[in-house]
This record gives C-alpha cells, structure tokens and sequence, in this order.
C-alpha cells in the first residue's frame, strides 16, 4: 500500500468559545433570559469537535445572565435507551457535572406537550419539559438514513433526541421514508409547544474541526438550518477517488457517525432514502471504538469483520438503537474472520479481482478522518493526477502483529 493524502478546505474557528461569546452579546441573548430561570440544555450522543467548550461556554453565559443551567442528554434511545446509559454517555465525551459546573439531569421519563398539526402526540424529556426554558446545541449534517430539508441538527434533536426513546420510536415508527417529513413537523411542534430559548448550531470542516457556531432564535431556525445543512454537506469529508474494490475502515462506532461509518464516504446506506457515492465491492471492518459503548449499529452494512470486533458488541444497546429507528438490518453479522489479516484476505478473494496489480484497495482510520489515507499501487496514478491528492512516500507491505492484527 502507499500512503496518500487528500486535501479538503481547512477553514475554521480558532476559538469557539470567543465566537459565541461575541454572538451572545451582538444578538442581545441575554434580554430572552428572566433571573432565576430554570434552563435545560442539549447535550447528544455524537463525537463533536469541542463540544466541552462549547457547552461550557453556553452553561456560563446562562449563568451570567443569572439562569440556574442543567444538561439533559437528547439522544432518542441511544445509551441503551437508559438513564444510566445515556449519563455514561455523556460522561464518554467528558460531559460531566463536574465538568460543565452544572447538574446532569438523565431521564427516560418523557411528557406530552401537544400535538403536531397532524394531531400525533408530541413527547419531551420531562426534565427539559418542565424547565423554564431549552437551549438546543447540536451539530448540523448529514443524516445517514435520510434525505431532506432537515436532516442532523437543530429541528432533529428536538423531534428525536428529547423525545427520548418514546418520542423517538414516534418518529421513526413508518420507517425512513417518513423521516424527513416527521423531522421538521415534529421539529416544528417542539417549537411551537415548548419554551425554546435559543439554539447553537455547529458545522465542522473535513478535518473533523469547528468550522462555524451559530446562535439562533427559535423563529430563525426553520428558514436558516436548512442553509446550514447545505453549507454542512459541501465541507463533508469524502473519498475522492471512486470504483473501489476493497474499502478497509480500521474503526467504527457511533462517535464516528449515526450508522457507525458514514455512509456518504463509504457509499454503504441502509435505508433506501439516502444517497451519496458508489460502493466497494468489499467494504471491511475492523474494529469498534471505545466510546461507542459496544453500540455497533451500521455493522450490517459491512460484508466482512474480525473476531475483535464483533466480541466487542453489545447486543442490548445495539439493538435498542436499530429497533427504535427501524432498520434491524443495520445490525446484521456479516462474515467474522479470526483477524484483521484474515479478514483482508477474505476481502481481496471476495472482491474477483484475479490481478492483484489491478486490485483497487483503499484503507482508512475512520469515516471522519479522511486526510491520510492507502492506496493500493495500482490507484497510485490516479492520486498522483488529482488536483487535490498525493501520494506520501513508496510503497509499503501491510504489517501484522503475531495475533495477526495491523501495526
């Protein structure tokens, strides 16, 4: 294999917290907020980039402004679809009482606020729905299921994750041909029915960094996001090469993405109603991170993965998240190999190229970190002809350890 690199636009914010801080003040927030108002703040399940800053900085404005913040988690079924579970979650990305200098309020207990325009029942967080007041903090992208107006965001953690799992299994419940209708109409619901304050949308560049944070006003969120999510889906990381025999993903989970690899860089989906880039022939997985909790959701996309792996999942969290969106198939085995050795063998017989010079295999940490990538020698050409690609160096063998897993 020889190493590659891909270049991907690289601005961002150099200090979060300074930006927010700046819109707090530009945007007047604090005449929206009352002395001794209760306000339940969001905080889901995903990876984010400086996410601890960011709510940290959110937590201390609402304090200066005299507000008595609380974290509630918002991630629908997640964490095993338990209190206990999702606090452990949070406590996975540093959120933590001590941490943020707020309490953590984690419930599965939810409470009918309404209804949508449709008359289905609308269900919060308790905790949240009995505060004065929510903040939404969420990042802005694309989902992995789903195709629409809304997708990842703002209006998605509101009609999802503070449903918790209640709401969620409301949501999901016709399957992914609904969701972008049931996002945005019981996104829009959760607005109308309950005290939004504000909300902070977080959009990230290719290198997993914070691109931008924006504070909106809840009437602002259903004509902006929108606009956000395209920008969010021009700055994604991408495979710019195509036509793949083998794909090999050393790593999964659901810090990574919702369906464990991103399926708009691996071209693996699911669901029907979400489209993105050609598959691989063979796609490969390796192994689970440490913060997925053994959630191995997306797992049925793969053709081929290792014993590490699959010892490493857990079967009750998983198939909490799978059944409450309604996609069991995203939790399938495929076939389990001894090792990753093994498991790259069975890959490359799989994939009928009979001319390993011709062989077209790609190997990548992550679908979230894509700068650094290998190629087999026979792409080498093609990277070298890229605008936005080079190769790093000569070839090299793939180097096992004597378990017969990669260096």
């Amino acid at each position: 294999m020889v190493e590659a690199r891909q270049c991907f636009d690289h601005k961002h914010i150099a200090d979060p917290r300074a930006e927010i801080m700046e819109q707090y003040d530009r945007k007047c927030v604090g005449e929206r907020i009352a002395p001794g108002m209760s306000i339940a703040v969001t905080a889901g399940s995903r990876g984010i980039r400086n996410i601890r800053t960011i709510l940290g900085t959110v937590i201390e404005i609402l304090k200066r402004a005299g507000a008595e913040p609380f974290i509630v988690p918002a991630m629908g079924s997640h964490g095993g679809a338990t209190a206990e579970g999702q606090k452990n979650m949070l406590a996975g990305l540093g959120i933590t009482e001590e941490s943020m200098g707020c309490p953590v309020r984690s419930s599965m207990q939810v409470t009918e606020i309404g209804k949508t325009d449709s008359g289905r029942t609308v269900f919060l967080d308790r905790n949240a729905a009995e505060a004065d007041g929510i903040v939404i903090v969420n990042r802005i992208k694309a989902h992995t299921s789903f195709t629409g107006k809304y997708e990842s965001g703002l209006m998605k953690m509101m009609a999802v994750g503070l449903g918790k799992q209640k709401g969620a299994q409301a949501c999901h419940c016709e399957g992914h041909g609904k969701m972008a209708e049931y996002v945005e109409e019981y996104g829009k619901a959760v607005l109308k029915h309950a005290n939004i304050v504000f909300g902070a949308a977080i959009l990230e560049n290719a290198y997993d960094e914070t691109r931008a944070v924006e504070i909106l006003f809840p009437e602002e969120f259903a004509e902006r996001e929108p606009k956000l999510l395209a920008e969010a889906k021009q700055h994604m990381p991408k495979l710019y090469l195509s036509d793949i025999d083998i794909l090999i993903v050393d790593r999964m989970g659901k810090d990574i993405s919702g369906l464990g690899m991103d399926p708009h860089v691996t071209g693996a989906f699911v669901s029907k109603y979400a489209r993105g880039p050609e598959r691989p022939a063979c796609l490969v997985v390796l192994d689970l991170t440490e913060k997925t909790h053994g959630n191995a959701t997306g797992i049925g996309v793969a053709d081929i993965t290792t014993r590490r792996l699959a010892g490493k999942i857990n079967f009750e969290t998983t198939y909490a998240n799978v059944m409450t969106a309604v996609m069991p198939r995203a939790a399938r085995i495929p076939l389990v190999m001894e090792d990753q050795r093994t498991a790259i063998q069975a890959a490359i017989q799989a994939s009928g190229c009979t001319d390993m010079d011709r062989l077209r295999m790609v190997r990548i940490k992550d679908t979230l970190h894509l700068e650094g990538i290998w190629v087999s020698p026979a792409m080498c050409s093609e990277v070298r002809m890229h605008p936005r690609m080079e190769t790093r160096g000569r070839k090299i063998p793939l180097l096992f350890d004597e378990d017969g897993n990669l260096f």
